[in-house]
């Protein structure tokens, strides 16, 4: 396999981790065995876009990996997680709905690791950036994972 070759490999599961980690994530019914699968596959796409991807594939995964480990109680790897994402892609100009999810996560990781200050202020500030979103389809789908994530 050459190199082109590779890089079209890694960037394939890239995404194929990110969207089964994202499908399981909206699931809130898992087994054990998806919780473990979820954060295989949160932390693989991470993997594979440090390697194919650009500062904000990376950001991205870091998103989906934040996520994954708020769920699932790991507050301290979903906060450094969320931190990443957040300082990456706040010197991009990122979609309404990007910017939404970013302070969402953000949340969700701050209650994962019990900062309930940081937690009610991010929370917040996901509400007021979720309620700007343009786009209906685009809020739908923020709204469906926001609504599994704590309220304050």
């Amino acid at each position: 396999m050459n190199e082109e070759e590779q890089m079209a490999s890694h960037k394939w599961h890239a995404i194929e981790c990110n969207n089964l980690a994202w499908g399981l994530s909206g699931n809130s019914s898992r087994t054990a065995e998806e919780d473990a699968q979820m954060l295989a596959a949160a932390h693989a796409s991470a993997f594979h876009w440090a390697i194919a991807g650009t500062g904000v594939h990376v950001a991205r995964a870091q998103m989906i990996v934040a996520h994954v480990n708020a769920l699932l109680g790991y507050g301290q790897v979903a906060l450094a997680a969320a931190h990443e994402c957040r300082e990456t892609l706040a010197a991009e100009d990122v979609p309404d709905w990007e910017a939404a999810f970013i302070e969402a996560i953000h949340a969700h990781a701050h209650h994962a690791a019990g900062e309930m200050d940081h937690f009610v202020e991010t929370h917040a500030k996901a509400v007021e950036l979720g309620a700007a979103i343009v786009e209906e389809e685009d809020r739908k789908v923020f709204d469906a994972t926001f609504a599994g994530i704590p309220k304050p």
